[in-house]
């Protein structure tokens, strides 16, 4: 893995002289210097470059350096950008620096001021990035867990994050293998950066190139704008992909050289680019099988299979159930469900029951049963009734003639038990689609822009 990259600085101003010097300075202060004559071919540049902090102009022909800034603020909120004008006033500082500014230096320049903000402004963005991705953290679970097979995943997890091995994660849908990848960057050198993500199961076929290795302008329709990919933006970093099984083999191959090489061009571009990634990749598929099947390239399975981690189905660490529940539950809790919780006869219920969905089927169940209790100590029949394993019928209902799972019910709010039974309804539909929201709306009758509406409002993550 890289240390510490070469900071970039990108220089926008309408005067050669001005542009010139102040990349030479950078140099022999050991920064890359862009530079861009005017606003436009600065925001061209941020489109395909990675820049670390904008020296930007004021007064430039055409659009202004306010315009810019704004821009800049809308589209790259967390990039530095430092002010230089010849023609400043106090007023105009004042507005730029509360558009977002960090700096604002006045022309003619004194080199050493300009080194001296830059140098802070790098400091402070360095510390607002790791407090950022700190915060990133503590919203992350944690592997929840005493059972031998969790333990065992912790051990292995623990030994191969600090390295910069490949990490092939398998496991069955909802185990929990995006966590795992979560726990391994937390864990790695390169902790201090954002993983960069790409569920491959979820891009269409035709757009997949684009999103790994980016695209130039106008190279396909569409492409009203240069784009970065998901390999160059994890330059020094991680990279994970979530669902590698379910690539094309003609994106598998392309992939595969870039694996080999690390280097690759963009859509529609000839210019070489060279990475240094590390990359952590998931599947629920048996690559294996695949394999034999002609679906997936065995070389390529043989260079992400460095080191294989497997994630236990929760059949198989039942005895972790009760700290899953009360984890789910003190999370809901401060979503607005707090006050409730299953007494010990409810979660052994729970421990019987098979998941099928894993743990991510555990952590909904909890969620719907949240919901929908109307007591706030939720016992063992609520939950059989529930997992639909209850036989016993409630005995105002019984007497009416009311069906078991009817009399469950009516002791829910209609709004909430149609949005319940709705989002559970969803839900499968996608898992069994492996969330591909197109197959999942031609398969139950409804317009595609409908269900991802759906999707959305009901707060579904496809499995």
């Amino acid at each position: 893995m890289k240390t510490e990259p070469q900071r970039r600085i990108l220089v926008v101003d309408d005067e050669a002289g001005i542009r010139e010097a102040l990349a030479g300075i950078l140099a022999d202060e050991g920064f890359v210097s862009l530079t861009a004559e005017n606003g436009e071919k600065g925001l061209a540049v941020l489109e395909i470059e990675p820049v670390d902090l904008v020296l930007l102009d004021i007064w430039m022909p055409g659009v202004d350096g306010m315009e810019i800034l704004a821009r800049l603020r809308d589209w790259y909120p967390r990039l530095p950008v430092i002010m230089i004008s010849g023609h400043g006033t106090i007023e105009t500082a004042v507005q730029a620096t509360r558009m977002g500014a960090y700096d604002f230096i006045e022309k003619p320049l004194s080199y050493d001021k300009v080194i001296l903000a830059i140098n802070n402004a790098l400091r402070l963005s360095r510390l607002e990035d790791e407090n950022f991705i700190f915060r990133q953290q503590i919203k992350q679970h944690v592997l929840t867990g005493e059972s031998e097979p969790i333990r065992q995943l912790r051990r292995h997890i623990e030994r191969v994050a600090p390295t910069d091995a490949w990490v092939l994660i398998r496991g069955e849908h909802g185990t929990g293998k995006e966590l795992v990848a979560q726990t391994i960057h937390r864990l790695s050198p390169a902790a201090s950066q954002p993983m960069v993500e790409l569920n491959c199961a979820a891009i269409p076929e035709e757009l997949i190139e684009s999103e790994l290795f980016g695209h130039e302008k106008g190279s396909f329709t569409g492409a009203a704008t240069a784009k970065r990919g998901k390999f160059d933006l994890a330059d020094g970093g991680l990279l994970f992909l979530d669902e590698i099984g379910d690539m094309s083999l003609n994106t598998q191959a392309k992939i595969l050289r870039i694996l080999q090489e690390q280097k690759f061009e963009r859509v529609g571009g000839a210019k070489t680019i060279e990475v240094d990634v590390r990359v952590l990749a998931a599947t629920n598929k048996n690559l294996e099988e695949e394999i034999e099947k002609g679906n997936f390239r065995a070389d390529l399975f043989y260079r992400l299979n460095v080191v294989p981690i497997f994630v236990p189905p929760l059949r198989q660490r039942r005895e972790d159930i009760g700290l899953l529940v009360a984890d789910f539950t003190a999370e809901f809790k401060h979503k607005g469900l707090g006050g409730k919780e299953f007494t010990p006869e409810a979660v052994a219920v729970m421990r019987e029951y098979g998941w099928p969905g894993n743990v991510r089927e555990l952590r909904n169940f909890v969620e719907r049963t949240l919901i929908m209790s109307p007591e706030d100590i939720i016992k063992a029949g609520m939950v059989r009734q529930l997992l639909g394993l209850s036989e016993s019928v409630d005995g105002a209902a019984a007497e009416a003639g009311v069906p078991t799972d009817l009399a469950a019910f009516l002791k829910f709010n209609y709004k909430d038990a149609k949005r319940s039974f709705e989002r559970e309804y969803l839900r499968m539909c996608l898992a069994a689609n492996n969330g591909n929201i197109s197959q999942t709306a031609e398969q139950i009758g409804l317009e595609r822009s409908h269900l991802h509406k759906k999707v959305k409002m009901l707060e579904l993550e496809p499995e």
